[in-house]
């Protein structure tokens, strides 16, 4: 079975927002940080998410919903009723569907305007490498260990921001791996690719629906500020180099500092450029 591809032509970029749009994005618009030129940022913008399961249900609503102009969306799993519990832009009548096309159908619904690629297939190294360097910013919302290695190594090459969770149980991570600043890790400065652990997964162990749901909602507003540039705005602050964990039992937050590491064998210096004392 060949993989499902569906991507309608790209939208034009008009010269200002029109009577629609003003009051699709008036909220945002109504913000001290947020002006049309913001706006016109997110919707010349694209982004890729990579899994369309707890995490990337979510994160694909709202990053459509703030009219994030282009959407690519992989993933090779279809609809289950179990999926149903946590993974909010499905629904029952379409058990069975692509998670991707599903995830489509759902995204026209909230805002039409949007474009949406849905690619059915496993998001491997090969299809990354061809795909990620198109990109503006990646949401990994996979629970692959090999998965968030490609996806870390393709991000790195192409110089694109990761946005990355997980959560499983009760707890979740979050954090942004820019390889843009020179002083932030990348995925593997944290979790080295010769380390892997025992893979753990929702099927197994379970997870609580709005731990999975928050922590997606999370990564696309990091995302958005990534996209339109409020990163960097005054009182603005990215998660590069920072490690959010969350203990959903308590709702208590954690932040831990994190470095790039001078060895990392994908974000470090090739072995022979390094100095050794």
């Amino acid at each position: 079975m060949s993989p499902l591809v569906v991507a309608p032509d790209e939208p034009g970029s008009p010269p200002g927002l029109d009577d629609a749009q003003q009051l699709r994005y008036s909220r945002h618009l109504l913000l001290n940080d947020w002006d049309e030129a913001c706006q016109q940022r997110l919707l010349a913008a694209h982004a890729l998410v990579v899994g369309a399961g707890g995490l990337g249900a979510p994160a694909l609503m709202y990053l459509a919903a703030a009219g994030v102009g282009r959407i690519t969306v992989i993933d090779p799993d279809e609809v289950e009723l179990s999926n149903l519990q946590r993974q909010v832009v499905h629904q029952t009548a379409r058990i069975g569907w692509p998670k991707v096309a599903s995830a489509r159908q759902a995204l026209a619904e909230i805002n039409p305007e949007v474009t949406v690629q849905a690619v059915h297939r496993a998001a491997d190294a090969a299809w990354l490498a061809e795909h990620l360097p198109g990109c503006q910013v990646v949401l990994d919302c996979t629970d692959r260990f090999d998965t968030r290695h490609a996806i870390n190594r393709a991000a790195v090459g192409a110089g694109v921001p990761v946005v990355s969770a997980a959560a499983l149980g009760w707890d979740a991570q979050l954090t942004v791996f820019d390889p843009r600043q020179p002083e932030a890790p990348c995925y593997a400065c944290l979790f080295p690719p010769d380390a892997a652990p025992v893979e753990a997964r929702c099927a197994l162990m379970g997870v609580f629906a709005p731990l999975v749901g928050t922590l997606g909602v999370m990564q696309a507003g990091e995302a958005i500020k990534l996209l339109t540039g409020l990163d960097a705005a005054p009182g603005q602050r990215s998660l590069a180099g920072r490690l959010l964990m969350l203990d959903g039992r308590q709702w208590r937050w954690t932040e831990l500092q994190a470095r790039r590491r001078a060895d990392c064998p994908v974000c470090g210096p090739p072995p022979h450029a390094r100095v050794h004392n």
